[in-house]
């Protein structure tokens, strides 16, 4: 065998790093544990910063944790100065202190690409964001972002308005979303239940594009939000436009939806399949 087929099977292959600064999902549905499912099962390796832990299982949230500000700082100073971060997602940050700490670490690293997922709300209703901390969001963290990707509950806490029930008021949002700094949004239309079709807006300076796919039937939605935003990281650090990521995304989060129904776990509203193609 030649050196040069003995090097090139011997070389490292540099995979894409992607960090998730979030919470920790004792169930293993969303948070810190979906976030890294979704991120090994898209390609890329997938390091965390924990900002609280919660007691949670498929049936809601019963308590949460913030983890003190020292070690969530030196969990940012261990990973950054050591792995090659390219992407980071933010998920939940439970309170005004955890958004400084975060913001303050993300402009002394400057990564590549930066998702935010204004995790507010559980998909069964459980609040995971102080409502005076919604504003130190918007102050500290979202202009930061190269995308935000809020659900419409989510989208009219942030921009003070009334929850949209239809597209057409989901049309109107636009404008007040481009103000909060983020250089795009994704308008996440899932609680628009009674439509046939999941459709989303992604929002951008000068544009909007419309990404839509056959609304999924089920009842194992757990940790949407959480994966479709890792998802988009992850393939933001493989080199993908922007535009390219969030559909990816899209197409990644649907499949994991279409496929939850094979899992069954817990009694309440359970996960997406993350590995539906190692299950398939």
């Amino acid at each position: 065998m030649s050196d040069l087929i003995l090097n090139a099977i011997c070389t490292p292959i540099s995979t894409p790093i992607v960090l998730t600064i979030a919470g920790s999902d004792s169930s293993g549905g969303a948070g810190i544990q979906a976030d890294i499912k979704a991120i090994s099962a898209t390609g890329s390796y997938a390091c965390s910063a924990i900002t609280a832990i919660t007691a949670q299982n498929t049936l809601g949230v019963s308590a949460i944790f913030p983890i003190p500000l020292e070690h969530v700082e030196k969990q940012l100073d261990a990973v950054f100065s050591d792995l090659n971060i390219v992407a980071v997602k933010v998920g939940m940050l439970a309170d005004c202190d955890i958004i400084k700490v975060v913001a303050k670490k993300l402009k002394q690293y400057k990564p590549a690409f930066l998702v935010i997922d204004p995790v507010m709300v559980t998909t069964n209703g459980d609040l995971l964001l102080e409502k005076v901390a919604i504003q130190t969001l918007k102050t500290e963290l979202l202009a930061m972002a190269d995308l935000i990707t809020p659900n419409l509950p989510e989208g009219a806490a942030l921009i003070d308005s009334q929850l949209p029930t239809s597209e057409q008021e989901m049309q109107t949002m636009i404008d007040a979303l481009r103000l909060l700094g983020a250089k795009a949004v994704l308008l996440k239309g899932g609680h628009l239940e009674q439509d046939e079709n999941s459709n989303d807006l992604l929002i951008l300076p000068n544009s909007v594009q419309q990404l839509t796919a056959k609304r999924v039937e089920t009842n194992n939605n757990h940790g949407t939000g959480c994966t479709l935003s890792s998802a988009i990281a992850s393939y933001l650090a493989q080199g993908n436009e922007l535009t390219t990521a969030v559909q990816l995304g899209k197409d990644y989060i649907t499949q994991a939806l279409q496929h939850a129904d094979q899992l069954k776990i817990g009694k309440g509203r359970g996960p997406v399949d993350h590995f539906y193609k190692l299950n398939r």
